[in-house]
């Protein structure tokens, strides 16, 4: 019998121990994780701020990342715009919970990537689902220099109930995404120069300063309004990898050329990241 039982015994430091505690299985997953796909250059495409605006502002986007293609290979994830919000009002109105909004609004996003992705088709560029950029990613980026797919993370149903909006939105689920893979950058394309002050779109936004640099901290002390999820802060703030993300102007041509190129053309964020 002991034998027995010593066979079926697997040794671990974890097997009498809950994985709530983080104190019991820091020695265990406090190290830091191997970076999947070191070389992936991870690119999060507005969907209110570039997709809404129509072909002004999707081709020259278009245009300048077929011209990267051979620096570079990119995952390209696309936000929900204006028809989400529209989702949202309807079904809040309906009385529909968090989760139930969720995957609604995601699926704005995955059409964007569906438009982005058709129309850089002739460079071997396809849109992806989340299961196939989960298990598959790596080998349809061997085939070609690009893939697309929705920035909104997979939470669905599993929405945290913390508010009536869902909270984990586009750009949440790019630096979720970015971070677990261990790419080599995340770069977030909006309709501004970067994080200011204050909006500088709001009445009296000529006073609104741009920061050129500063930090998730920081921005969890910061006032005035975002352009991105304010839940991305607190998301940063336990990022294993990236440890810094830039904002950069998307209709302003050859900006993010410039920031895949480690230029410094928008706001740079640092994470909570330590150093390799």
């Amino acid at each position: 019998m002991p034998e027995t039982t010593s066979i079926k015994h697997v040794a671990s430091p974890l097997a009498r121990q809950t994985l709530l505690d983080g104190d019991l299985t820091r020695p265990v997953a406090g190290g830091r994780p191997i970076r999947i796909l070191p070389w992936l250059q991870v690119v999060k495409i507005g969907g209110r701020s570039i997709m809404d605006r129509g072909r002004e502002a999707i081709l020259p986007i278009v245009e300048e990342i077929r011209k990267l293609l051979p620096e570079h290979r990119l995952l390209i994830l696309t936000g929900a715009g204006l028809r989400a919000r529209h989702v949202y009002s309807v079904g809040l109105d309906l009385g529909l919970p968090v989760g139930s909004l969720a995957p609604l609004a995601a699926s704005e996003a995955g059409q964007n990537g569906h438009i982005l992705a058709a129309m850089l088709a002739p460079e071997g560029v396809s849109y992806v689902e989340h299961p196939t950029i989960a298990n598959q990613l790596a080998i349809h980026l061997s085939a070609a220099r690009a893939v697309v797919g929705s920035a909104f993370p997979p939470y669905h149903h599993h929405e945290f109930p913390i508010s009536r909006i869902p909270p984990h939105r586009a750009d949440a689920g790019a630096f979720l995404l970015a971070d677990a893979l261990g790419a080599a950058g995340l770069t977030i394309v909006e309709d501004v120069d970067g994080v200011y002050t204050r909006d500088p779109k709001s009445p009296g936004g000529e006073q609104a300063t741009l920061l050129r640099e500063t930090s998730a901290a920081d921005l969890a002390k910061h006032q005035g309004t975002l352009p991105f999820d304010p839940v991305l802060l607190e998301i940063m703030a336990n990022a294993r990898h990236l440890e810094r993300v830039q904002i950069v102007n998307g209709l302003v041509p050859g900006r993010l050329t410039a920031a895949l190129r480690g230029e410094h053309v928008g706001t740079i964020i640092r994470t909570g990241a330590r150093p390799a």
